[in-house]
């Protein structure tokens, strides 16, 4: 069974860069990886995502901002986002495509 868990969220300032990663374990194959997020009162929204070619899309939001890595041999996925703004403050979740699972997410707040 595949679990997913994510890490480095936390308090920062408006224009601040914050990493995310999120560690797979279980996965016995390939299993693109992405990440999503929730802020209060809307639904959860694409941030990032992998495909199974090895292709990126990201949200319009993210696009420029953003940036999706991985490391196959980590089973792990990251996400570094930057120039953060109040607008981006969310439960960041990661999601493994092809399993359809979800990590617990990790929560970032961005002040002004």
């Amino acid at each position: 069974q595949v679990q997913l868990v994510e890490s480095g969220g936390g308090l920062v300032q408006a224009g601040q860069t914050l990493n995310l990663t999120c560690k797979a374990s279980g996965m016995t194959g390939e299993d693109p990886m992405g990440w999503y997020r929730q802020a209060p009162g809307k639904q959860r929204e694409l941030v990032a995502r992998f495909y199974g070619n090895g292709n990126r899309n990201y949200a319009d939001f993210a696009r420029g901002r953003f940036i999706i890595s991985r490391d196959n041999a980590k089973r792990t996925v990251y996400l570094q986002m930057n120039n953060l703004t109040p607008a981006d403050t969310a439960v960041y979740y990661c999601r493994a495509e092809w399993s359809r699972t979800w990590g617990q997410g990790t929560q970032v707040t961005v002040s002004p």
